[in-house]
């Protein structure tokens, strides 16, 4: 059965702590795809303890044994709720010989993978629905016989997406141009595909709006996988809501090839300072906040909104953010448990042609407020830090945060948080 956490912070709240991060998930699924296609040529260090990172590495060791075989039947590969591992998985069964059904959640069955899908057919694999058109569960039949090492995708979906398709460019007998069309959201994910590739000698060209990858090895190397920028954005977030703070977190870098290293830059709005320090970085809350109505634009980091929105919520800030789109296609609709949720402090987030705005006019701290988490660890994790203003918070379905960030509990209590699990 479902445990919620009831969060409370008792005493001054002057945070000094020290908090060892995991490893980015964003880094470490893409690593355990590129090593699994070199036939472990390449290695993977420091791996996150994260769910989805748990759930990609145990069905690549498994097909890595089964593989060994000729499989005849299907088999089944569930990814439960990882959407990373269902799309990259979708490019990479393509490529292995097998016959596979794959499959996940009824979350992730209502989750889109149409346009992934439809870029393998044209490059020639054998992909149909088990059920409804457009999304999981996947009947793959593979190797896929290439027909051609031209395939068109749209910018502004998911950036895995793309991702899916480069890392499975280089064992390609044509290799692959991929030409994005529109604008692309999100792209720091796809130079931390291309750089992690780089890592292990795979080149590619980038000319406009074209990325090309020809057929080649991998060389034989080890990946290390850096702290999560994203559980980061949390230590952000409390920082922002503290009445002071000096936060450190061991080994993350500035200069990353995260995306969600841009929280470096977006949390000066709030008076939030980062600084090298001997073994990582230092958060500082300088009681700077900045006086802003301005517009944010969050298309690079979508993974950072939650954190961001309830934060400016919290200090009454009536901001407007744009590059939402893919919010309403992850574990849940974002956008609306947002909404749901920040009423409940009495602010509203309200659409206008795309752009979000916060009004903060209501806003209120109840004495006690009960936050639902719709199945998403986000939720659980950019609500959780409001226990700094609102005496009593409870986060319904506490374990949702393993999927990316399995400790987050135990480090708040690390900061003096008080998490008593009902």
């Amino acid at each position: 059965m479902s445990k919620n956490a009831l969060v409370s912070f008792k005493g001054t709240k002057n945070i000094k702590t020290e908090i060892q991060l995991t490893g980015s998930k964003s880094e470490c699924n893409r690593a355990l795809i590129i090593s699994a296609l070199s036939s472990k040529v390449v290695q993977v260090k420091n791996l996150s303890n994260a769910a989805d990172t748990v759930t990609l590495n145990a069905i690549l060791n498994n097909l890595e044994e089964e593989l060994q075989v000729e499989i005849q039947e299907s088999k089944t590969v569930d990814v439960g709720p990882a959407g990373t591992a269902m799309r990259f998985l979708s490019a990479y069964l393509s490529a292995k010989n097998g016959n596979f059904l794959l499959t996940g959640t009824e979350r992730m069955k209502k989750r889109p993978i149409g346009i992934l899908a439809q870029a393998l057919q044209t490059i020639g694999a054998d992909i149909s629905y088990a059920e409804q058109d457009g999304f999981p569960p996947l009947n793959i039949i593979g190797p896929l016989n290439q027909k051609t090492a031209q395939v068109k995708i749209k910018g502004d979906i998911s950036s895995q997406y793309i991702s899916a398709l480069l890392m499975i460019a280089p064992v390609l007998p044509q290799g692959l141009t991929l030409e994005i069309e529109g604008e692309l959201t999100s792209k720091p994910y796809v130079d931390m595909t291309l750089d992690m590739l780089a890592e292990v000698g795979i080149a590619h060209s980038w000319i406009e709006n074209s990325i090309t990858i020809e057929p080649q090895p991998f060389q034989p190397a080890t990946l290390t996988v850096e702290p999560d920028w994203s559980a980061a954005s949390y230590w952000y977030s409390i920082a922002a809501l503290a009445d002071s703070a000096e936060i450190s977190l061991p080994a993350l870098k500035e200069k990353s090839l995260q995306g969600d290293s841009q929280i470096q830059k977006i949390m000066k709005i709030f008076g939030i300072a980062t600084a090298k320090n001997d073994n990582g970085v230092l958060i500082t809350n300088l009681g700077l906040a900045l006086e802003t109505n301005q517009v944010l634009d969050l298309k690079t980091c979508p993974d950072l909104a939650q954190t961001i929105i309830v934060v400016a919520a919290a200090l009454g800030k009536n901001m407007s953010f744009t590059g939402l789109e893919t919010l309403k296609i992850k574990e849940t609709d974002r956008i609306a448990a947002l909404q749901n949720e920040l009423a409940k402090i009495g602010v509203t987030l309200t659409e206008n042609n795309l752009v979000y705005t916060l009004n903060t006019d209501e806003l209120h701290f109840p004495e006690k407020i009960t936050v639902a988490t719709y199945e998403d660890h986000r939720m659980a994790m950019a609500f959780a830090p409001l226990a700094l203003l609102i005496n009593e918070v409870e986060i319904e379905e506490m374990q949702v945060v393993e999927k990316s960030y399995p400790y987050f509990w135990e480090d708040l209590k690390k900061a003096g948080f008080s998490v008593e699990t009902i």
